[in-house]
């Protein structure tokens, strides 16, 4: 398929290094490692003009529930062309009639809301090089026996199977638990991303709990940058700040079409998304 010479393909390995370039020109913190996860976890394509990568989308499935669309980026030197649309129409198509999921800029903003998507929140992107922090009571680290109930969780929070989400993070970082009567209550997970690790996603039954899962990986890393995204809705924002992680952007959160929330207490769900993987 083209359009006005440019090839749209799908989007292989053979492209991670391309792609981990136009991410940088977009000023997005995303390492080789990261794209390898993103494209691990999805299919998509890319846009290709004279053997140069000039687009990207990748489409992130879970199961029939629901799908997130992600990596949505466009070469400085290609806007204005309508690739954009280009890009997601065709990240429509991979996606199917599953309900869908996004982050997105202000500049994509537009796009997304003639397309059909419509903004359920904001996303806060806090980060920063944490002090020294206490380690809290009552948090443990999770075991190979934990991700059943962790993924069990987390789809009740997310609203969709994420499975092999979990699985991912469970094998590129660490999981920390909170267990109530024996019962995994919450979690939280963290893997190396970008300029350090990122937190997330952290499902808890009260902010107090989301506080106490955060902080154990803070605890236990001083001086290291660590990034968490959250919503103003959670509470947890002001805190993050206290320890250093300042606010420094985030995007808006879209549906098409919405979704009804979860009942359950959401501390910050993770979502593969525009703005960052993590």
């Amino acid at each position: 398929m083209q359009t006005n010479q440019i090839e749209i393909t799908a989007f292989g390995t053979e492209h991670l290094e391309a792609a981990v370039r136009l991410s940088r020109q977009a000023g997005w913190p995303h390492r080789l490692e990261d794209w390898q996860m993103a494209l691990a976890l999805s299919e998509g394509v890319v846009a290709i003009e004279d053997a140069r990568v000039v687009g990207t989308v990748l489409v992130t499935p879970y199961k029939a529930n629901c799908a997130t669309i992600n990596m949505v980026i466009v070469d400085e030197t290609m806007r204005g062309r309508g690739l954009g649309r280009t890009l997601m129409d065709a990240a429509l198509r991979i996606a199917g009639d599953r309900p869908l999921r996004l982050v997105a800029t202000t500049e994509g903003l537009a796009l997304y809301e003639k397309l059909g998507f419509q903004e359920t929140g904001r996303v806060l992107q806090h980060q920063g090089v944490v002090g020294a922090v206490a380690a809290p009571r009552g948090i443990e680290s999770a075991t190979a026996a934990d991700i059943d109930a962790i993924a069990a969780l987390d789809r009740r929070a997310f609203g969709a199977d994420r499975k092999g989400l979990v699985a991912y993070l469970a094998r590129a970082g660490e999981f920390a638990i909170r267990r109530r009567e024996g019962r995994v209550s919450g979690f939280a997970a963290i893997r190396p991303f970008g300029r350090g690790e990122v937190i997330g996603p952290v499902v808890a039954a009260d902010l107090d709990d989301a506080k106490a899962l955060v902080a154990h990986f803070i605890a236990a890393r001083p001086g290291r940058f660590l990034r968490v995204d959250t919503t103003a809705a959670t509470g947890l924002a002001p805190w993050l700040a206290e320890l250093g992680m300042a606010h420094v952007g985030g995007g808006i959160a879209m549906m098409k079409p919405p979704i009804r929330r979860s009942a359950d207490p959401i501390a910050n769900t993770f979502a593969l998304a525009n703005q960052a993987l993590g």
